[in-house]
């Protein structure tokens, strides 16, 4: 625990301009009607997932989910299909109603991988913002599996580094290495980039739309608005 909380502490004070970084552009796209994409595959789809729908999350995020690329399907199977070239552009062509000016989001934590990279170079052609959230330690450290070599941290408009070591685990208990951090760091990131785009609304005058927990009473309807405001564009709502 020790070590993840002294990670978390790092990333938050070394990665705070880019944060706020991400946090303006996900405000700019949101005020002027854009809207707010997540991907990621294997465990990555977890934070893909982690702003989608949640008690005090931003109403219009589109999560960009493929369940071959998540772990319930096969785990093994997803590791292959995120190496496909070509499978990016398929799964950007399914979002509905896609348009320029929004913001992505790419969690990957190696950043080498094929349909990542992919993702971001098909969503820079649609004009949208790339963020990648990874780690520069890991990802820097091997080979890029795209065609075109590069990393995904190479191809992004913004990038923010979660600290990770090479391999993610960060414990060595005898000849195993335990505890991944990425994960609950990227968790950690993500929401501060929301927590700082709705303060810059606040602070334009714009009232920022955002989920209410379900569990609390009086807030069904709020929801509700926001629901049925979005669910013409993003589906899974």
């Amino acid at each position: 625990m020790e070590k993840t909380i002294a990670m978390a502490q790092n990333a938050a004070r070394q990665q705070e301009s880019n944060i706020l970084k991400a946090s303006k552009a996900v405000a700019d796209a949101l005020a002027a009607g854009g809207t707010v994409y997540t991907f990621g595959t294997g465990h990555s789809h977890l934070l893909a997932e982690e702003i989608f729908y949640r008690a005090g999350g931003l109403a219009k995020v589109y999560p960009i989910q493929d369940e071959p690329l998540m772990l319930h399907v096969s785990a093994t199977r997803s590791s292959h299909m995120e190496r496909l070239s070509g499978y990016a552009s398929l799964l950007l062509s399914d979002v509905r109603n896609i348009q320029s000016g929004g913001v992505l989001f790419i969690f990957a934590n190696s950043g080498r991988n094929t349909v990542s990279v992919d993702m971001a170079l098909c969503a820079k052609e649609k004009k949208l913002t790339t963020v990648a959230v990874t780690s520069l330690n890991h990802s820097q450290g091997v080979t890029s599996r795209h065609p075109s070599g590069k990393r995904l941290f190479e191809v992004c408009d913004i990038v923010i580094d979660n600290g990770g070591i090479k391999g993610d685990a960060c414990m060595e208990i005898g000849w195993n290495m335990c505890g991944p951090t990425s994960t609950v760091i990227g968790a950690m990131i993500i929401q501060a980039v929301v927590c700082g785009a709705v303060e810059l609304l606040v602070e334009r005058g714009i009232d920022p739309e955002v989920f209410s927990s379900g569990n609390l009473d009086g807030t069904e309807q709020i929801n509700q608005k926001y629901i049925d405001k979005y669910r013409p564009q993003i589906p899974m709502l």
